[in-house]
């Protein structure tokens, strides 16, 4: 049975936290180092969903992509959301590590796994780690596809693939345009376009793209006539616990630990309905007579 520094070393082997953008907030956030761990959950999010899902389960290591505090704060009062998550860490002995930006950067990372759940063949990173001779690690990835799809037909893999949410998958560009060659940033992606441009992909997808951005893009057919493919933020990240799970399960059956690691399948994207937009008659245009 590992403490839990142990099991924390060998998380750090796989997302050293050194690799995290320098705006992040990884690593142990509660969690005696001295304290046994036999039972593991993987999560995106650390909220109190999540939290509660680990008291039931009897976990006793939390590990999730998203920081809980990712700016500073002057109270873990339970009178307030984060709070209150960690009080209920602290009661019941569950500690939490953070994996984030660091994850994303990893190889295999967050990206790979989103790539491997929509079956792409991976070919390299789409912004590559300066600090990896390898030139595996880096955001975001760009892949190929074994079989032409069109953009319709990714999109419907997409939806199949990827968790169920709310939103769906929202596509911009030509829905029968063909796609060889796609670019995937788990999380918010809209900053690594011209990234995406220089990859030569015929679409990308990620998450949470903005209105000006995406329609500046594009509407750029000069530079870049692709499609966008715009996933929930939590369905694209997902896949990484399943990722990251079975990396620690292999972890532990080589040091013989017997940890018993679980995914969580709780779906914590903050939007919980959407209503479509029904198209209204011509006779129901905007100042047309009654």
């Amino acid at each position: 049975m590992p403490r839990l520094s142990e099991v924390i070393a060998a998380l750090e082997s796989l997302w050293p936290a050194e690799r995290a953008e320098s705006w992040d907030a990884v690593g142990t956030v509660v969690g005696d180092p001295g304290q046994d761990v036999t039972r593991v959950l993987f999560a995106v999010d650390p909220v109190q969903e999540i939290v509660d899902e680990a008291v039931k389960l009897g976990a006793d290591l939390l590990v999730t992509h998203h920081p809980l505090y990712l700016r500073g704060t002057t109270t873990v009062a339970a009178s307030t959301f984060k709070g209150r998550v960690v009080h209920t860490l602290i009661k019941n002995d569950i500690a939490l590590h953070v994996a984030h930006t660091n994850a994303d950067q990893a190889d295999p990372g967050v990206s790979d796994a989103l790539a491997g759940a929509l079956d792409l063949r991976v070919v390299g990173p789409l912004v590559a780690d300066p600090g990896d001779p390898a030139g595996r690690r880096g955001l975001g990835r760009v892949c190929e596809l074994d079989h032409p799809l069109t953009v319709r037909e990714l999109a419907a893999r997409a939806a199949e693939r990827l968790p169920a949410t709310a939103q769906g998958i929202r596509v911009a560009g030509d829905p029968d345009a063909v796609v060889r060659r796609i670019a995937v940033s788990g999380g918010s992606g809209d900053s690594l376009f011209d990234a995406v441009r220089a990859a030569g992909a015929d679409a990308y997808l990620t998450a949470d793209l903005r209105h000006h951005p995406a329609s500046e893009f594009t509407a750029d057919r000069a530079h870049s006539p692709l499609a966008l493919l715009d996933a929930a933020h939590w369905a694209t990240e997902w896949p990484w616990c399943e990722l990251a799970a079975a990396q620690l399960d292999e972890i532990s059956d080589r040091h013989g630990w017997g940890l018993r690691v679980h995914v969580s399948t709780t779906v914590t994207d903050p939007w919980t309905a959407h209503a479509a937009s029904a198209p209204k008659p011509a006779t129901e245009t905007l100042g047309a007579p009654n």
